[in-house]
Formats: C-alpha cells, sequence, structure tokens
C-alpha cells in the first residue's frame, strides 16, 4: 500500500526539503550574499567567480539600472546619477550627514521640509537611500536565486550595531522593496562572532572590531557551548574607511594646489584616493595619477608615514568606543580571549597595529575580514528557516545600544530598558494620573542616557484616551515597551480598569545623528552626579506641587472648619513652600513641605471627622451593628 506524505499547514509538502534561505551583508562599500550547503556557510559568486558586489547604483538617463560593477564604471563620467555609500545616508537628513560640501549629487529638498531621510535628484527622478539599498538587495536576490535555483525562503539581513531605530527600518523597508522576507536584522559584529565561534568551535570573551566602508562597531560577546551572549556594544555610525578615503582626498587637494573641481574630477581624484589607500596595505608607498578634465595633470606619491599622520585621529576615534563597551561590559583588555577583525578598511596595517597595542594581543584574521558577516548571516537565516541539523543547538542572545524610556511629570525620564539588555526583551510598568478628573494621558517615548528628557531624543508621542474620571493617583496605566530580534521598538499602553488601550510601532522620520549617539554616551557618564542630583530635585518638585494642589483643593471645599488664625497660618506655609518651589535648594522645599503638612495635620483631621459624621448621619445604632 502507497503512503501519503503529509506535511502542516503552511508547510512544504516535504519536511524534510531543505528552505533557501541567504544571508545578506549589505555593506557600504560592498555587499555579499551567502547560503548554506552541505551544513557549511559558503559565499554565492557572480557568473565571473566575484564574490563581492559594489555598493554602486547608477540610474541612467535612458531609464536602464545598473548595479555593481557596471555602475562602478560610471563613477567618474555619471556623477550625479551614480549613487555610493548610501548605506551612510539611510534614516539620515541632510543635516547629519559629513562632507557634503564634496559630495556630487543634487540633494532634493523637499525630501527633507518634514525632517525626513535625504533624498537625491537623478536621472530617474528623486530616489531616496531605501530605494538605491533596494536596487543592491534586487541584484543580490537574483545572485542568490540564479545560484541555488528555486525561490528563497527568506534572508537575514545584517546591519551596524550602533544602527538606531530609524536606520534599521530604512533597511527592513529597503528589503521588503526588494521583495524579500526578512526573516531577521542581524548586529554585523554578532554576525561575524556567529560565523567565527562555529568555524573555530571557540570559547571565551572576544572582542569584534568591525571597521566597514561607512560604519564603526565593536562588541564584546561571550562564547560559551554554543551560547552567544552580546555583554556590550559601541560604536560610530559615521566612521569607516570612507573618512579615511577623504583625508588622502583632501591632502590630495592640498598638494596639488588644486582649483575648486567639477563633480567629475573630485569624484575621479575620490576614486584614485581609496585605491591609493588600499595599495598602501601591501606597499610603502602609493603612486597617484589623473588626468582632469581642465587638462591639468596630478602626479603624487603617498608614502605609508603621510597615510598614517593624516589619518591617526580616525584610527583613535576608534579606541573610544572601544573603551567605553569593555566599561559595560566591566572588563579590561587583558580578559579578552581573542579580537575578531570584520570589514575590509581593518586590513589596514594602522588598525592592526592600533588594536594589537590597544589589546596586547595579534587580532584574529584568520577568516575573509570581507566575507565573515554575510557567513554569520547565512548560518542564522538557515537555522531561522528550520533546516536545523544535529549539533545545530546554538542560541544568540543579543542587545540594543542605548536606554529607552518614558517622560514622566516634571520632564523626568523613567528607563523601562536599559542599553545593553538582551533582545528580544519586554518591559512593563505602572503609571497614574496626576491630576484629578484626568481622562486622558500623553505618552512621550525618548531614547538616551540622560535623566531628563530635555537631554534624550524624542522617538514617538500617543495618547491614551478613556481613563475613567477618578481622583489623582487612582487610575493604573500599565505601559509595555517590546523590542524584537531586529531591535525595533513598540510600546502599548493599557487603563486597567476600563481595558481602554493604545499602542504604537515607533518609527522616527530619521535616528539619532552620530554626535548625538556619542554624546549621549559620554554624558550619561560625566553627568551622571549632576543628573541625580537635578532628577532628585525635580522629584521633590513634583511632590511639593501636588502637596500644594491638595491643600488648595481642601481650603476651597472645607475653608470654614479653620479659624482665621489657623487659616492665615496655612496661608503662609503654602506662600513659603510656593516661594521655594521654583528654586533649586532641594532641603528648603523639603522643610516647606513638612512645615506645610505640620500645620494642616488638625485641618486634616477635622475634616475627616466631618466625612465620618456626614456617613454617620441619619444612621440608627441597630444599623451600625450590622455594619
Amino acid at each position: 500500500m502507497a503512503l501519503l506524505q503529509i506535511s502542516e499547514p503552511g508547510q512544504s509538502a516535504a519536511p524534510h526539503e531543505h528552505r533557501l534561505a541567504i544571508g545578506i551583508d549589505l555593506g557600504t562599500t560592498n555587499s555579499l550574499v551567502a547560503t548554506v550547503r552541505s551544513g557549511m556557510a559558503v559565499v554565492l559568486n557572480d557568473e565571473l567567480g566575484r564574490p563581492l558586489l559594489p555598493s554602486v547604483v547608477r540610474y541612467a538617463s535612458d531609464g536602464k539600472i545598473e548595479v555593481g560593477y557596471a555602475a562602478q564604471t560610471q563613477l567618474a563620467a555619471d556623477p550625479r546619477n551614480t549613487i555610493v555609500s548610501v548605506k551612510r545616508f539611510m534614516g539620515r537628513g541632510l543635516k547629519d550627514l559629513e562632507h557634503v560640501d564634496s559630495m556630487p549629487y543634487d540633494f532634493a529638498v523637499n525630501g527633507n521640509e518634514a525632517g525626513g531621510m535625504v533624498k537625491l535628484r537623478t536621472a530617474q527622478g528623486i530616489k531616496s537611500p531605501v530605494e538605491v539599498s533596494a536596487d543592491i538587495l534586487r541584484g543580490l536576490r537574483a545572485r542568490a536565486e540564479l545560484a541555488l535555483g528555486g525561490q528563497l525562503t527568506g534572508a537575514v539581513i545584517t546591519v551596524p550595531a550602533y544602527f538606531d531605530d530609524a536606520q534599521r527600518q530604512a533597511t527592513k523597508d529597503a528589503a521588503r522593496l526588494a521583495g524579500l522576507n526578512v526573516l531577521r536584522l542581524l548586529n554585523e559584529p554578532t554576525a561575524a562572532a556567529i560565523a567565527y565561534g562555529l568555524d573555530n568551535a571557540a570559547e571565551g570573551i572576544y572582542a569584534v572590531y568591525d571597521l566597514g566602508g561607512g560604519t564603526f562597531d565593536i562588541s564584546i560577546l561571550k562564547l560559551t557551548k554554543g551560547v552567544f551572549q552580546v555583554l556590550a556594544t559601541g560604536g560610530d555610525s559615521a566612521l569607516g574607511g570612507d573618512d579615511f578615503d577623504h583625508r588622502v582626498f583632501c591632502w590630495i587637494l592640498e598638494q596639488a594646489r588644486l582649483k575648486p573641481l567639477s563633480h567629475e574630477d573630485a569624484r575621479l581624484l575620490q576614486v584614485r584616493a581609496r585605491e591609493a589607500k588600499e595599495y598602501l596595505t601591501a606597499h610603502g608607498e602609493a603612486p597617484i595619477a589623473a588626468r582632469l578634465s581642465t587638462g591639468e595633470f596630478v602626479d603624487l606619491r603617498l608614502t605609508t608615514g603621510i597615510f598614517n599622520e593624516i589619518t591617526h585621529t580616525l584610527v583613535r576615534k576608534t579606541l573610544g568606543p572601544t573603551r567605553k563597551a569593555l566599561r559595560d561590559a566591566r572588563l579590561s583588555p587583558d580578559e579578552i580571549t581573542g579580537v575578531v577583525m570584520v570589514g575590509g578598511a581593518t586590513r589596514m596595517p594602522a588598525i592592526q597595529k592600533a588594536v594589537e597595542d590597544f589589546f596586547g594581543c595579534e587580532p584574529l584574521n584568520n577568516l575573509d575580514p570581507d566575507k565573515v558577516v554575510a557567513l554569520g548571516a547565512a548560518t542564522q537565516a538557515n537555522l531561522l528557516a528550520g533546516n536545523r541539523a544535529a549539533g545545530d543547538d546554538w542560541l544568540l542572545l543579543d542587545v540594543i545600544p542605548l536606554s529607552l524610556g518614558l517622560e514622566t511629570m516634571g520632564g523626568l525620564v523613567e528607563k523601562l530598558i536599559p542599553r545593553n539588555s538582551t533582545i528580544p526583551v519586554a518591559r512593563a510598568q505602572d503609571f497614574t494620573t496626576f491630576k484629578d478628573g484626568q481622562t486622558a494621558m500623553a505618552l512621550h517615548v525618548v531614547q538616551g542616557e540622560r535623566e531628563l528628557v530635555s537631554d534624550c531624543r524624542s522617538l514617538a508621542r500617543f495618547e491614551l484616551r478613556g481613563i475613567p474620571p477618578m481622583v489623582a493617583g487612582a487610575a493604573r496605566i500599565r505601559v509595555a515597551f517590546q523590542v524584537d530580534a531586529d531591535g525595533l521598538l513598540a510600546v502599548s499602553a493599557r487603563e486597567q480598569t476600563t481595558g481602554h488601550e493604545a499602542h504604537i510601532e515607533v518609527k522616527p522620520s530619521y535616528g539619532l545623528s552620530d554626535d548625538e549617539i556619542a554624546a549621549m554616551l559620554k554624558a550619561g557618564y560625566t553627568h551622571a552626579s549632576d543628573d541625580a542630583f537635578r532628577r532628585a530635585l525635580r522629584e521633590v518638585q513634583v511632590e511639593a506641587q501636588r502637596l500644594v494642589e491638595a491643600v488648595q483643593s481642601a481650603l476651597r471645599e472645607d475653608a470654614h472648619l479653620l479659624s482665621m488664625l489657623e487659616r492665615a497660618h496655612i496661608d503662609n506655609c503654602l506662600a513659603r513652600l510656593q516661594s521655594v518651589l521654583v528654586g533649586d535648594d532641594r532641603r528648603a522645599i523639603e522643610a516647606a513641605m513638612d512645615a506645610l503638612s505640620k500645620g494642616t495635620a488638625e485641618f486634616a483631621a477635622r475634616r475627616m471627622n466631618q466625612s465620618v459624621r456626614r456617613a454617620l448621619a441619619g444612621k440608627r445604632i441597630e444599623e451600625m451593628d450590622r455594619l
């Protein structure tokens, strides 16, 4: 008798069938796609055997879209329509970008009028960074489908660990636009640690130093028997190989004493600058030659010594976040088992030496720094697609880079999820109303490390309505924060009595500027004691204001219970508290509150007696016995 093969609804007809999943490293300079074949993660090459796809897109005037190497050949000839390093524009406004003056693009002002993401004007119309990134992802998707010979189940796409909500959301939107099912957004250093840890069966505490074309990340991970636990992360989402290229470009302009350049000549020299930087990786001197459209000829030689001199501040700039990540993990450099190097920019000898000097050990370079992130992403994608094989029992515990919280009375921040919390994570906390009869509550979601809202970044605002009118402090509103495995935030608020609920998926128009991220963390350390004082002051001010309002309400209702002398004494105590309330002397406020509390103690007792008499009025003894 023939046997039927039965599968669960929604699954493949063959439960044992290998689902096609890919990992994508969407890079600033180059991008890659990888998959798992026969239990091993491998990078998928193009038809010419090249693993890398340059992250370059050209929008030609004839309507043709070129991606990768074809577009790269047009960098100098058509700079306005050939987009490079688009990753640095993701989730960013024009004011957030560096080196704007040297960029050949025609930025669309209308794209920024509402504080939104920067947009570029091309021969095929206005393009957002999401659309440009989607074209790169389409190229990778086509390569994968051709190589694998089937439809993809989904993809894991890597992002810098320091990408904020807006940048992550923009990346996810680009993937959807490219027709990819996003299984997960995975932090790049974490992906590299997966690839390195599984390939080398490594255990211990590792630092992943990831310097790519446009971003820098540092993550500290603990690898123990198949568990990848991120202890801390840091970085700079506007620091990478592009910045080293720009220093060389500026050096060329200075040495050649060039006048203002055309966009075509500027792009040509930027290409020569990058080529010289890469040549110096294996040589002591790099020739720089270019003929400009003006007929001028540039002929220079860049030595390793000069390169190190003009870029040493950039190298040092990577060590600041590294120190912070170690402090967050409560570790010293000598407690690190090894340092995994990730990203093409780590090939620079100056970077290798700086890392070796800082950690006191030789960096680990046994895996190709260009490929390691894509390989780790492919391994995670294979697992999430359901292709679990024997020995695939490993666990990934990643973290969020910055604290998330709510604004409370007095402009204070109540942190619900502290930075470096393991994701996915959900936290809830109960809040209450401030005024009698309050039927709505405005919720303000913020991100940052400081104690006051004014020092943090606003993410979203929404309202909860339908709260039953009650006395201040009686309502119970539960606010829940949920950060998913992609690092994206959702917030909900629910009034416990009626069940009225409101929620929001936090999608800011564009995210934190790079200076703001660095300043937030630095300020969190340097202003800790000052913030603690200011928070304590705000808390006592809020408490004092509530006391003032409660006494004023009682006087309006029951002032007849007081003699003129008693009323005058309470009014004096009130005036004293209100006069010190606007100052910053916490002890004076506390003393005035204590005086007002003592001055109204007898008044409160009389009000209580009056309430009892009213409640008992008309009651008989027998009724009281039954009560």
